[in-house]
């Protein structure tokens, strides 16, 4: 049975302390990426390494079970990273369904990047599953550029008992708007003997659907790419002496078991390594399994809450109070702000009166032609005044 699980209020238990707008920051964890990818002078180099990005958006979910807070209406996050060259703006544009809209810039207009997510949540019962409805858009703006792509599937298991683990699946597939070459990823579902775990396969093809190179790796690891008569000559010879012979324990039927994590990825001789993850400090384990990104997201450096909209997320009690371990004054807290947003949107009805966004605008995105939310501007120029307050 599969229940639609956006309308449920969740014990703050269940959360980690971040809002979702500062999860969908993380996708910028490995910006170096975008950054190569726009030095290089070859569209299938920039296509390689725009394919790692990709990959790397959705590394930071490995191990990561906490719920990231239901943004509330109206709710923003920014990040400025004079460091890795970029800003950016999120905005939650809607709450029913909920769509968390983000934008980046860099500093030095080399790039941008931008999306709107809407995660449909269903629980199967021993399972989670949250599918990321919403493109992706990446413009490299001195070749003229626009890729887009969806994220693959995620799952997280033994949500009842045993466990948690996550696994990612599903065909994402990037296309270059320019030249019309297109990157097929298959994000491998874990299988019987979880011999395909995190596993990520695919292949960059040219507009006559010519292969090019061919693509592989761990989600969870690293990515490589390799010239496809290189790959199938490894292929062919790894099936001849039995490729890998260790078997896992079989699945049991009680529990959705996380299979034993197969030997990293075997690297074909000839393979360019495109991506490798970062590894996570030594304590993530006690911090939610957070990378050293994501503990940084959080942080009001002095002087901060000057510059930042009253609807930033960094200045919700609920999750700030969840970060200090006050588990009780953030459950109070969570409740109070859910109250507050459901008696702003009952006022709201009477007065026959429509929620109007701050920063973003549903538009058509220009590369898809489909309906995406388009950020309109003016966020840095620092004027709050006509802010909601929904803390």
């Amino acid at each position: 049975m599969c229940i639609e699980l956006s309308k449920i209020a969740m014990p703050v238990v269940f959360n980690e302390p971040l809002s979702f707008l500062q999860r969908i920051s993380e996708y910028m964890e490995h910006t170096h990426l975008i950054h190569r990818a726009c030095s290089l002078s070859d569209s299938i180099d920039r296509m390689q390494v725009v394919a790692a990005f990709a990959v790397s958006a959705v590394a930071s979910q490995w191990e990561r079970t906490g719920k990231p807070f239901n943004p509330l209406l109206g709710e923003t996050y920014e990040l400025t990273r004079e460091d890795e060259g970029y800003r950016l703006i999120s905005e939650q544009v809607s709450h029913h369904p909920p769509i968390s809209a983000f934008h980046a810039q860099s500093l030095k207009q080399e790039f941008e990047f931008h999306g709107s997510i809407y995660p449909k949540l269903k629980f199967w019962g021993k399972s989670v599953e949250a599918e990321p409805k919403g493109t992706m858009t990446l413009e490299l703006l001195k070749h003229k550029e626009a890729y887009t792509w969806i994220n693959p599937m995620c799952c997280v298991h033994n949500i009842i008992l045993g466990k948690l683990w996550i696994e990612q699946y599903g065909t994402v597939e990037i296309v270059n708007h320019s030249t019309g070459d297109k990157c097929v990823l298959n994000f491998k579902p874990c299988g019987m003997f979880g011999k395909e775990l995190h596993k990520v396969e695919g292949y960059i093809q040219d507009k006559s659907k010519k292969k090019l190179r061919v693509i592989y790796g761990k989600w969870t690891e690293c990515m490589y790419s390799v010239d496809p008569k290189v790959y199938e000559t490894h292929k062919k010879s790894d099936k001849k002496t039995g490729g890998d012979t260790k078997k896992v324990k079989q699945v049991s039927e009680e529990l959705d078991e996380m299979p034993e994590v197969q030997e990293t990825v075997t690297v074909i001789p000839g393979s360019a390594l495109l991506w490798r993850i970062t590894p996570r400090p030594a304590h993530s384990a006690q911090m939610y399994n957070f990378t050293s990104f994501a503990m940084t997201l959080n942080e009001l450096e002095p002087g901060m809450t000057r510059l930042l909209p009253p609807t930033d997320c960094r200045l919700r009690p609920d999750i700030r109070a969840m970060e200090n371990g006050d588990i009780d004054t953030a459950s109070t807290e969570k409740e109070r702000l859910e109250e507050k947003q459901r008696a702003a949107r009952r006022e709201r009805s009477k007065d026959e009166e429509e929620w109007s966004t701050r920063w973003f605008q549903l538009g058509t995105n220009p590369h898809t032609g489909a309906e995406d939310w388009l950020y309109t501007g003016g966020y840095f120029d620092r004027n709050y005044t006509h802010c909601p307050n929904i803390y």
